[in-house]
């Protein structure tokens, strides 16, 4: 690789540098391929290592890199697409989801869930606990909400606990009538629990995809959905639910 110096700009050095490392990484390094270490890519550009590091961050919350313990910095795979729908509804466990669910426990939830769903904020409610993967890589955490109203003949005896019991609520739900589901996306942190099934840092940055399932002119369920930012685009349209597309067609920030 030749040198490239990073010439003065008015914008902050860091954040032209990092679109100069992204013009790099489109036309000179492949996925997966490793970085040269900062001291190259310092040396390369004529910058600070504290500018490269700050810029190296960027593009890792961007999606454009990420940084693996003991491999070093590599360039990321294009980002998974995620299409939030509203044409079809479907309650969670239905044919086709691809969520795979881990635990169910019967617990109050938080007070801001309690008043969305409607229910008294000491009165518990089945949580379920799901993940989805695509290529091998986590992708996302979810945490479903289900008052015991929405599933009135749910037997504890034939599931206890684990994902049985969540299959279990499933199932149950998919006996209601579903009127509609709306959703609501923001950007947030992960916390320590949904850090650790996606594989990131606590307090990384994560999409949250929030969405109520409404029958019987009421709150039957409510998904709060944590999705890697660094690896998950949205996408808008009317193809129904949240699903994973496994050969993005481009790369989206």
């Amino acid at each position: 690789m030749g040198t490239t110096q990073v010439e003065a700009v008015p914008e902050p050095k860091y954040w032209h540098l990092r679109t100069v490392l992204s013009e790099a990484l489109d036309s000179e390094f492949s996925v997966g391929e490793i970085l040269p270490n900062e001291r190259e890519l310092a040396a390369r550009f004529g910058v600070a290592r504290a500018t490269l590091r700050q810029a190296l961050e960027q593009l890792e919350l961007e999606g454009r890199l990420q940084r693996r313990r003991g491999v070093g910095t590599t360039v990321a795979p294009p980002r998974v697409g995620v299409s939030v729908g509203t044409e079809q509804h479907l309650w969670p466990g239905a044919p086709g989801d691809a969520w795979q669910p881990s635990d169910c426990t019967l617990a109050a939830p938080p007070a801001a869930v309690a008043d969305a769903l409607g229910t008294g904020r000491d009165e518990a409610v089945h949580t379920v606990r799901r993940s989805r993967r695509t290529h091998g890589r986590p992708v996302a955490a979810e945490l479903l909400y289900v008052p015991a109203s929405s599933v009135p003949e749910l037997s504890a005896i034939e599931a206890p606990s684990g994902p049985a019991r969540a299959r279990a609520v499933l199932r149950e739900l998919q006996r209601r009538e579903l009127q509609r589901q709306e959703s609501a996306v923001e950007l947030g942190s992960a916390h320590a629990e949904d850090a650790k099934v996606l594989d990131r840092l606590p307090g990384s940055p994560v999409l949250v995809v929030t969405t109520r399932y409404v029958a019987g002119d009421r709150t039957a369920a409510l998904s709060v959905a944590t999705y890697r930012a660094d690896t998950c685009r949205l996408t808008f349209g009317d193809a129904g639910g949240v699903q994973i597309h496994h050969d993005p067609p481009s790369r989206a920030c």
